[in-house]
């Protein structure tokens, strides 16, 4: 008999940022005359480049002719690609990497949930609250979590992080052994750059302990 994966059903009835959008457009239409400044979901509110656009445009007018109609790309990224991400994003900032160094992937949120599948499910992981959604949820999917308390609002297995105005946003070390830390930084509202020295803290925690994190 086919058995399905039950740890989908641990997942939580709603997603954070459709949660938040529900909340803005109440309070939006009770106080019409309220300015919000939203903190969910980072959604652009700008035009892209014009460089970019005509980029865009130049990379379709590509796809219509046949001589320079692209399928299937290959599984790392075109090479074209790959040597401008080593010239302009790296050799000009004075590092030197080769383009088989680098992969195109299809974003960071499916990676976030593929790098987990290299990870046994016994493994204790860390992230800070609040956290990007995605990175409980993988996890929470993967069966690393535990149940989910409803009287604390958070999952048996998991380390939290908290990143509150107390802490000026700057979650502590955590106190026991981790296996995988999920940093998420920066996610505070005040443009605080002390994250950068926690970060710091964080990866030299890890090497000593022998521990993964991710950023």
């Amino acid at each position: 008999m086919i058995t399905i994966n039950e740890n989908y059903l641990k997942l939580q009835d709603s997603y954070l940022f459709s949660t938040i959008a529900k909340k803005v457009a109440k309070f939006t239409k009770e106080h019409p005359d309220k300015k919000v400044i939203k903190l969910g979901i980072g959604d652009v509110t700008l035009p892209i480049a014009p460089a970019v656009g005509e980029a865009i445009k130049k990379a379709t007018d590509e796809m219509l002719q046949k001589e320079t109609f692209r399928g299937y790309g290959p599984e790392q990224g075109y090479d074209f690609l790959r040597e401008k991400i080593a010239t302009y994003d790296y050799e000009t900032l004075g590092v030197t990497i080769e383009k088989d160094e680098i992969f195109v992937s299809d974003g960071a949120k499916c990676d976030t949930g593929n790098i987990g599948e290299i990870f046994g499910t016994d493994n204790v992981i860390a992230i800070t609250d609040p956290v990007y959604p995605v990175y409980l949820d993988t996890n929470i999917m993967a069966g690393r979590t535990g149940d989910y308390d409803t009287k604390t609002a958070q999952f048996e297995k998991v380390v939290y992080l908290p990143a509150t105005a107390e802490n000026n946003f700057v979650p502590e070390l955590p106190k026991g052994k981790v296996d995988m830390i999920y940093l998420c930084f920066p996610n505070n509202p005040t443009r605080n750059r002390t994250y950068q020295t926690r970060t710091c803290q964080m990866g030299n925690l890890c090497k000593r302990k022998q521990s993964h994190y991710s950023i």
